[in-house]
């Protein structure tokens, strides 16, 4: 068994020693085990890579400090608990607001003696941390997106029911984080026998479990790349059941082949009242058969891919003690979010914010995180974060739609009117200087290389037409790279793989067009192939879709050939302007 299975054996459902950690003052770490158990309570022990050769050169422990995930699920927030959020992030962590590309908020720079407290504060607003991160299924998605107001509430309800029912239901979160004071008195001691996971076991998953439900035609949670989905099938505007998906997952390892991105195969369909039974068997499959002796390989996808669909189905229909109906037709259009002023069948308004990589501060110049909290003074509907890393202002009554205009206005904050397409189409994950897997810059790099392109794109005449640009640090795809039309993924500093040809509505993968690529030398690389995109591309022809008609890349039919048949191009030189 990998290492990680042992600490999970021993650590008496999620308790370990962390108790012992957080009370240690010598240093701003936890130890190596608990620095594994923390993900489960939704915990990321980081350091700042940006001072760490000084600090060691100082002889000083690097500069420790913890990024907390707030799970939501579906994405809807409250107004009180988006202030409560901001409070946090201000008075706790390092004064930015992270939207993720799952729909959760992150607190970077919290250190270890404000742990506990910004935990129980998160609690305090009826929100939590729990198996934010770590072996067990994380926060579940939903189309947040008010293009499917009529059956949102619905999708929404599903992707809060399974949260609830694939929590851990451990004690040790509340024993550790929530309860008062420290030392003997409240020391866990629970026996290991007297506590039961009626799903996860003590060993929990083998790996991170991923769960999302879509609404066509969006595919903006982009389905594919999850280990379980639920494509909603809806009929006279109301769900008559899900889709299932399995299999998805976006990470690999560089230069091991028996890694790859996998797209999740269409397994069946249920009904509304099946769809977290399923989910559970879905888990429990998983948990018996997932890969515990090698971590590269223990997602759902590698199970799915080597065991096959069929018998995938069978195992869970044996859990089930059902069958389950074949999957029903559907269709998406495209995986991005619709921006601006949009209004429901109930009258009430909704506004999409673009954020860029979905992090909130304020500056001078752009004051957003004040904006925002102004906003969510006057406003009594809700706050949905999107799968990429925007924000819909949502369920806005008519009386109320002026004053939030005039506030959007007043604080700069608007819906990417004046952005390119490509800016409002671009996602990165968080990178350096706090991912400790990082090689290469990702949220601090990438709006500058939009810039540079957005040169190319307004040459090429293709200020509105969407292209999906996406860069990660390291290959473990957070921002889902592998999903972009142009995919980015750190291979090194400054230096990056180059993909091409991915799907507009996420329904390919992209495959690899150059290696290693200088970041000074992306623009120049790009270039002529936007020029001949927007010369030569077909009625309606996407570009993903175009570079592989135009032969820059191959297809990517599948997860297995995702590295084979690799065009290896020179350098194209630029060509001359008009």
């Amino acid at each position: 068994m990998s290492a990680n299975e042992g600490i999970k054996t021993k650590s008496n459902y999620l308790r370990g020693t962390l108790l012992e950690s957080l009370a240690n003052g010598l240093t701003g770490s936890v130890s190596k085990d608990d620095t594994q158990l923390t993900k489960f309570h939704g915990i990321y022990q980081q350091d700042d890579r940006d001072i760490r050769a000084e600090r060691r050169k100082k002889k000083l422990e690097p500069a420790y400090s913890f990024m907390i995930r707030v799970r939501v699920p579906g994405g809807v927030s409250t107004v009180e608990q988006w202030l409560e959020m901001d409070r946090i992030a201000r008075e706790h962590a390092n004064g930015t607001l992270k939207l993720t590309t799952r729909q959760a908020f992150q607190f970077h720079g919290v250190i270890k003696s404000n742990l506990k407290t910004t935990i129980r504060e998160i609690n305090d607003s009826l929100l939590d941390t729990i198996a934010a991160c770590g072996d067990v299924n994380r926060n579940v998605m939903c189309n947040p997106n008010p293009d499917q107001s009529r059956v949102h509430g619905a999708a929404q309800k599903l992707a809060q029911d399974i949260s609830d029912h694939l929590t851990p239901r451990t004690s040790a979160y509340h024993e550790i984080w929530l309860t008062d004071g420290d030392g003997e008195k409240h020391k866990v001691t629970k026996d290991p026998e007297e506590e039961v996971e009626p799903i996860y076991g003590k060993t929990y998953l083998p790996r991170k479990f991923k769960t999302v439900v879509a609404v066509p035609p969006s595919n903006d949670v982009d389905i594919f790349a999850h280990c379980l989905g639920y494509i909603a099938i809806v009929e006279n505007d109301e769900i008559v059941g899900y889709n299932v998906t399995v299999g998805g997952g976006m990470g690999m390892t560089h230069g091991d082949k028996k890694t790859f991105p996998r797209l999740a195969d269409v397994m069946a369909f249920c009904t509304p009242e099946q769809a977290v039974e399923v989910a559970e068997a879905v888990v429990r499959v998983q948990k018996e058969y997932g890969n515990r002796k090698e971590r590269k390989n223990a997602r759902l996808k590698y199970t799915v891919e080597n065991f096959g669909l069929k018998w995938f189905r069978n195992a869970v229909e044996e859990r089930l003690g059902y069958k389950l109906e074949d999957p029903r037709p559907y269709h998406f259009e495209h995986n991005g979010d619709r921006y601006g002023w949009t209004q429901d069948h109930h009258g009430l308004w909704h506004y999409t914010l673009f954020i860029e990589n979905g992090r909130l501060f304020d500056t001078a110049e752009n004051p957003a995180l004040t904006g925002l909290r102004e906003i969510a003074k006057t406003h009594n509907g809700d706050f949905r974060l999107t799968a990429n890393q925007n924000l819909i202002i949502s369920r806005i009554e008519e009386s109320n739609k002026e004053a939030i205009q005039a506030l959007l206005d007043q604080y700069g904050l608007d819906g990417g009117q004046n952005r390119t397409a490509l800016r409002r189409n671009s996602m990165a994950c968080v990178a350096l200087p706090t991912c400790g897997l990082s090689l290469a810059e990702s949220e601090r790099y990438l709006p500058k290389l939009v810039t540079g392109l957005d040169d190319v794109i307004e040459e090429a005449g293709l200020r509105e037409d969407e292209i999906v640009i996406r860069m990660t640090g390291c290959p473990n795809g957070c921002g889902r790279p592998y999903l972009g039309e142009i995919g980015f993924v750190g291979t090194n500093a400054n230096t990056y793989n180059l993909y091409l040809g991915a799907g507009f509505a996420g329904e390919r993968l992209n495959k690899l067009y150059r290696r290693d690529v200088k970041d000074r030398e992306i623009v120049s690389i790009l270039r002529p192939i936007i020029h001949d995109y927007a010369q030569n591309r077909e009625e309606g022809e996407r570009f993903g879709d175009f570079t592989i008609r135009a032969g820059y890349v191959h297809a990517t039919t599948a997860g297995n050939n995702f590295h084979d048949n690799i065009i290896e191009r020179e350098p194209e030189p630029e060509p001359a302007l008009a």
